[in-house]
């Protein structure tokens, strides 16, 4: 059996997110929200990280990995 908790929210709080999860479990509403926002925070965090590269960078990069394959030899 789980063990349980409570968290103490406004009730204002507890209501709108009681509309939004419906006739889902407390659990399972908060894991979705939890999941979404983590999603949420990885694709910004590339899109973020991808708009620093330039079309010059890349080139570069791929420059070096076609060179560091080409020498890299186990010993």
């Amino acid at each position: 059996m789980a063990k349980y908790a409570t968290i103490s929210v406004p009730e204002k709080v507890k209501h709108v997110l009681q509309e939004a999860k419906g006739p889902r479990e407390w659990g399972e509403y908060l894991m979705e929200l939890y999941s979404e926002r983590a999603t949420l925070r990885s694709k910004r965090a590339f899109e973020e990280a991808a708009n620093l590269v330039t079309s010059k960078d890349l080139k570069a990069i791929q420059t070096s990995s076609i060179e560091f394959r080409e020498k890299f030899k186990l010993r």
